[in-house]
């Protein structure tokens, strides 16, 4: 394993004997390709999750029907999933839009953000005691109003928590399928391109690494923002 620093001084040296762009520029490109797939997966998984945790919610039934199912479905290899989902590019279209090849990673990444974001909410938006569940119906209030007055407010602390779980996730299930589905631009694929050069410059192969892990620290980094603003106006514990 080369030593830290020679990691990081790679950074500043070129891709190849003729090529103009430095190891840090293709790192950064391959960060932001990626990071933008990771969105648009976790915002997938988001919507997901909160909409199966508000129908479970509404129904009993529905979570004796659906819970299973989403704790099967993390059962899933995801490498074995890549080549089917990947296969919808160029065949698949919807009211004239057609499948694009990165959305197959993105959607890879909502499938592994979407579990824990659901089981989470669920639990949450379960929370409110029936005491106040019994005062919002006396006081008539429809299904929807208690919904986003009292279920959602208590079920924060609970949400927050299943947000990080999903952002790493999104960040493994896209860094994974670009990877299994050989989608060039993303780190997954920077990571296997410069593992070729493992026995000549190892160096390289873990600036790529380095890439990885920057992105994952976006993602709690925006998940730590999403944090403080929905927390803001919580009671803080106070130690005895």
């Amino acid at each position: 394993m080369p030593h830290v620093s020679e990691m990081f001084s790679r950074f500043g040296d070129p891709v190849g004997r003729r090529a103009e762009e430095t190891v840090f520029s293709v790192v950064l490109d391959a960060v932001w390709f990626s990071l933008r797939l990771v969105l648009a997966g976790f915002a997938m998984g988001l919507i997901a999750g909160v909409s199966l945790a508000v129908v479970m919610t509404r129904f009993r039934f529905a979570e004796r029907a659906i819970l299973p199912y989403l704790v099967i479905s993390q059962t899933v290899p995801l490498i074995a999933l890549a080549p089917l989902i990947a296969s919808w590019s160029g065949k698949l279209e919807l009211f004239g839009w057609e499948w694009p090849r990165w959305m197959s990673a993105a959607v890879l990444g909502a499938f592994l953000s979407f579990f824990p974001i659901a089981v989470n909410t669920l639990r949450g938006l379960q929370s409110p005691s029936p005491a106040s569940l019994e005062l919002m119906d006396s006081l008539a209030a429809p299904w929807h109003r208690t919904l986003f007055t009292l279920r959602f407010p208590s079920a924060v602390p609970y949400i927050v928590p299943g947000l990080k779980l999903g952002a790493a996730g999104a960040v493994i299930g896209v860094v994974v399928s670009e990877i299994s589905i050989g989608l060039r631009g993303g780190i997954g694929r920077l990571v296997i391109e410069f593992a070729r050069a493992t026995t000549s410059d190892p160096a390289i192969v873990y600036t790529a690494i380095i890439g990885a892990a920057v992105l994952g620290l976006i993602m709690a980094a925006l998940i730590a923002v999403a944090d403080t603003f929905f927390m803001r106006n919580r009671p803080k514990e106070i130690m005895s």
